[in-house]
């Protein structure tokens, strides 16, 4: 199921080649002429189209689009306008995916656009000049699956160098030591420039609900947008949202986002729910392993979305033993913990500590970056569940985690 090279000498003007995932034999009434009746139908599941990468190369260029769920493309290319199009069905857009799509010293290809064509397919046009384009593919690759556009020039391009200095910073300072000493984050004084914030739940999944009141995915998205508009008001932090809409992305692919944008921070947003109506309080995770009951039933709460199979465990477990960002992570919970817990506390009465701790978590395991969760309150806590609703309450709770944020950054010398 790969795609083919295409000779732009050979290629007509309606060209058309389609990529067609799974087996059609397996639908039902597929070649048997039968017609499923409307009711009988299965509405069809869209999957989000996530991140646009690109990178110019100095034979060719490189464009991709993640995905990660496997669905059907189709490709065209057409000379007025000078274009390619890639168009996947059964997709949207995750709105943090901007209109255009970055590209440096490829004087073949003018732009990258990528909009929603219709409510079910999302379209990539890539603006090239044909005239200068020997060949392209199409084709993809899983794991997670994405579709990857390769264009070789005729003649290689020259292009500008890739990396650019970083803007200038303010007065340097030393940074502080983190509880377990001073990190290799630490040593090589190492900053922050983009967070990513990531709304818990979405879409068909809701997280946790309470009768006749929100759904944690609501809570949780208003929550995140409360926060990015503090740290874009307060702070030059670039603010990405793996959501900023209600839509599902799946547990494995959020922190890909985060990986894709090169976020130096990841801060998955939650609230809580448990059996015991009477459990209240706040608490926080890094990824790592931790025996207390609490911690294991919330966890199994929140991966319960996960494709993953038993067949995986060894390699998980391996992932997170490994995990070489735990020591920032949990500087970062701590912060982001004590800060949130002491500015409500100031506002609210028994607002409880439940502290920060180690927690497998789904959303937290593949960040390359120090990643955290943070469980805000408890719905299912008639006390808790009731400031939940209120926005005003959300909106101290954005602003006890900007705190955080800002003390953790501070702590490494760059506040």
């Amino acid at each position: 199921m790969t795609g083919r090279s295409r000779d732009t000498k050979a290629i007509p003007r309606a060209g058309l080649l389609i990529f067609t995932a799974l087996i059609l034999s397996t639908l039902p009434g597929a070649f048997t002429g039968q017609t499923i009746p409307a009711e009988k139908q299965d509405v069809p599941v869209l999957a989000e189209i996530y991140n646009v990468r690109s990178y110019t190369h100095p034979n060719y260029t490189r464009i991709v689009l993640d995905i990660g769920v496997l669905r059907e493309y189709v490709w065209n290319d057409t000379r007025s306008p000078s274009e390619i199009t890639v168009d996947v069905q059964n997709t949207v857009l995750n709105p943090i995916v901007p209109e255009t799509v970055p590209l440096s010293g490829s004087g073949y290809i003018r732009g990258i656009r990528i909009a929603q064509k219709n409510p079910t397919t999302v379209r990539l046009s890539i603006e090239a000049d044909l005239d200068r384009v020997k060949r392209y593919q199409v084709f993809n690759l899983f794991d997670p699956f994405r579709i990857v556009i390769d264009i070789f020039p005729k003649e290689a391009p020259a292009g500008p160098s890739l990396t650019t200095p970083p803007p200038a910073g303010k007065t340097p300072k030393p940074a502080q030591p983190a509880r377990g000493g001073y990190s290799l984050a630490r040593q090589l004084g190492l900053g922050v420039r983009t967070v990513v914030l990531d709304p818990g739940h979405g879409g068909s999944d809701p997280g946790c609900l309470i009768p006749n009141g929100p759904m944690e995915k609501d809570l949780t998205l208003d929550l995140a947008l409360k926060l990015k508009a503090i740290l874009e008001a307060e702070t030059d932090l670039a603010v990405v949202l793996t959501r900023e809409t209600d839509i599902h992305v799946p547990l494995e692919n959020r922190t890909v986002v985060a990986n894709q944008r090169k976020a130096d921070l990841f801060i998955s947003i939650h609230v809580n729910a448990f059996k015991l109506k009477s459990r209240q309080g706040i608490e926080t995770f890094f990824l790592n392993f931790n025996p207390d009951p609490a911690v294991n039933e919330l966890a199994a709460k929140e991966n319960a979305t996960t494709t993953k199979t038993m067949g995986e465990m060894e390699s998980i477990i391996k992932r997170i033993v490994q995990n070489s960002r735990i020591i920032e992570s949990r500087e970062l919970a701590q912060k982001i913990q004590a800060n949130l817990v002491s500015y409500l506390g100031r506002r609210y009465t028994n607002v409880k500590n439940l502290g920060a701790k180690g927690g497998p978590f789904w959303t937290l395991l593949g960040s390359e970056m120090p990643s955290i969760l943070v469980e805000v309150a408890h719905l299912s806590n008639p006390e808790e569940g009731a400031r939940l609703q209120n926005p005003a309450f959300r909106q101290s709770a954005a602003r006890g985690i900007f705190e955080g944020i800002k003390a953790y950054i501070e702590s490494l010398g760059k506040g």
